[in-house]
């Protein structure tokens, strides 16, 4: 009798747990295209495969990206077992550059009133145009994998192609009239009527009828991993976990076992170079930042009136500003965190360089060290031996020529627990000679 309750409350459960699931799986994707976002795309096309949803609707709004990332993205959404739809929204967002790929390649592409797409054209480090055969080549490749996707959906290739080659953008209405987009809709419950009113052209050439009309949808939030992984892979932020990093390792070398700023530093460093190697980033720039820090010693140690620590915080603006290599402002870091962060940290370095070197300088003034130089008092006659007063304290000492107890002499050599001193007056006169 239990078994069978059980079997029955197994059953259940996993009745209930199969009307719950949803049949449109939600994905918010309103950022730069790069590894991250992949990460997240295809987590979402493999649960929604899991899960047997009906579709995947990816809301988007991106100025664009990383080419590599784009491709993953495409690929992942061609081969999907389960429809995708790509909605650019809300009002007054775009779908430029790697986005326009990206929205090309979905199975349902649709824009909402007052939204752009296009501006597809490849583009180098900081926007600049690619010269030479490498802009052929690259052009061209691009062109063609537009093409490729286009045609297998049954959209405006010339159109398409244009987006590319001439960087042209279309308004959501221009991109419904000319065959790029398939819907323009106010609100996803519009939007999914106007699917259920015709078939939808999978990319292997088979209709599909999508009707998703009052069906359930469960919005894809981010991992905690992917969460981190975002926050690291902006640019400004790993950029400051460099330079932060590199100070707190400066501060370790010249204070060595202070060991909290050295851990800081190696756990900073670690982030951020885990971070750049999953951005476009110029190793030139990582050289420039790293030879700042050099500058600001070589400051610290020559006191050129400021002239080398202008010249490090220089060369750590430049090297920041160049650190990513994007083709989009979005993915690069900004002028105000070059500066925000590269003054403050010349300052600290020089400053804590000059304390570390003027310690070094000082003369050591504790211990027996401290002793040598110091004029201490006969206490006692030193014929030659004898004791002597200084720092407080009753020291034995031997003396290079005989002293009288009250005259002064002046400390030469700690030997042990006995001092060697010879007469102040012998002493001044080796100074003067």
């Amino acid at each position: 009798m239990r078994l069978r309750t059980f079997c029955f409350v197994v059953v259940l459960i996993s009745l209930l747990s199969t009307l719950a699931s949803a049949d449109v799986l939600k994905l918010v994707l309103n950022d730069t295209i790069q590894a991250a976002t992949a990460e997240r795309v295809e987590r979402a096309l493999n649960q929604a495969a899991a899960e047997k949803d009906d579709a995947v609707l990816i809301e988007l709004s991106t100025p664009g990206g990383v080419m590599d990332a784009m491709r993953d993205i495409m690929e992942k959404i061609l081969a999907s077992p389960v429809p995708v739809i790509i909605y650019v929204t809300p009002s007054g967002s775009r779908a430029a550059s790697a986005g326009f790929f990206i929205l090309e390649s979905a199975d349902v592409a649709a824009m909402a009133p007052g939204t752009n797409t296009g501006a597809a054209h490849p583009v180098g480090a900081f926007g600049g145009e690619i010269q030479g055969a490498m802009k052929e080549k690259i052009e061209n490749d691009a062109a063609a994998l537009m093409r490729s996707v286009v045609s297998k959906r049954g959209r405006n290739v010339e159109v398409a192609e244009s987006a590319v080659r001439q960087s042209k953008s279309f308004t959501d209405s221009e991109a419904l009239s000319q065959k790029l987009i398939d819907y323009v809709a106010p609100s996803e419950p519009d939007l999914f009527h106007q699917i259920a009113s015709k078939p939808v052209k999978r990319f292997n050439g088979e209709s599909a009828t999508i009707n998703l009309v009052g069906k359930p949808e469960h919005l894809m939030e981010e991992t905690l991993k992917e969460r981190i992984l975002s926050f690291l892979m902006e640019p400004n932020i790993a950029f400051i976990l460099l330079a932060i990093g590199a100070l707190a390792l400066y501060t370790e070398f010249n204070h060595p076992g202070a060991v909290v700023p050295g851990t800081v530093g190696v756990v900073f460093i670690l982030l951020a170079v885990f971070a750049l190697h999953l951005l476009p980033i110029r190793f030139a720039a990582v050289v420039l930042i790293f030879a700042s820090f050099i500058l600001f010693a070589l400051e610290a140690k020559f006191a050129t009136h400021g002239v080398l620590a202008i010249g490090g915080i220089t060369t750590l603006v430049i090297g920041a500003l160049l650190l990513v290599d994007a083709p989009i402002p979005e993915m690069r870091v900004k002028l105000a965190t070059a500066l925000a962060v590269s003054v403050p940290v010349g300052l600290i370095t020089v400053f804590l360089m000059t304390v570390a070197l003027r310690a070094r300088r000082n003369k050591i003034v504790t211990g027996a060290e401290g002793l040598i130089g110091e004029v201490a008092v006969a206490e006692t006659a030193l014929a030659p031996v004898g004791k002597v007063f200084v720092h407080g304290e009753l020291w034995d000492a031997v003396a290079s020529a005989n002293v009288s107890a009250g005259e002064r002499v002046v400390v030469q050599k700690v030997d042990g627990l006995q001092l060697r001193v010879e007469p102040a007056h012998e002493s001044e006169k080796t100074t003067v000679a």
